[in-house]
């Protein structure tokens, strides 16, 4: 029942935005500069949190070398991808999404600033 609820969440959430293709890759570029304190994206290496290097379309929580929370391991073991709609869904509220999520921040809020961020992080296979 909750992944029903949440992928309902999700579509509406992608169906009241701007859709993923018109994320801006370059701003969300400016938007990442939130997330690299924690994330890299280029070198594949882990931080405090897992490289995103390649995380649209990858499995939750099968970074190498990344020590995840139980929680996160168990979206990866529900089946759950890191596609353009579950990070729609994750980015807004990230402790919502995943109970017990080790991750501390508390989200993008705006939702063009959330499709900008996906564009780039697409853009870095």
């Amino acid at each position: 029942m909750k992944i029903t609820v949440l992928a309902v969440l999700a579509a509406a959430f992608a169906a009241s935005g701007p859709a993923f293709a018109d994320g801006d890759v370059a701003k969300g570029e400016k938007v990442f500069l939130k997330c690299k304190a924690c994330h890299e994206n280029e070198k594949g290496m882990n931080k405090v949190g897992p490289t995103l290097r390649g995380v649209v379309g990858r499995p939750t929580a099968s970074v190498e070398g990344y020590a995840y929370s139980d929680a996160m391991k168990a979206k990866g073991a529900e089946g759950q991808v890191w596609d353009e709609a579950t990070l729609a869904a994750y980015l807004p509220d990230p402790k919502a999404f995943v109970k017990g999520t080790k991750m501390s921040f508390a989200g993008l809020k705006k939702p063009d600033e959330i499709a900008d961020v996906i564009a780039y992080l697409k853009a870095h296979p």
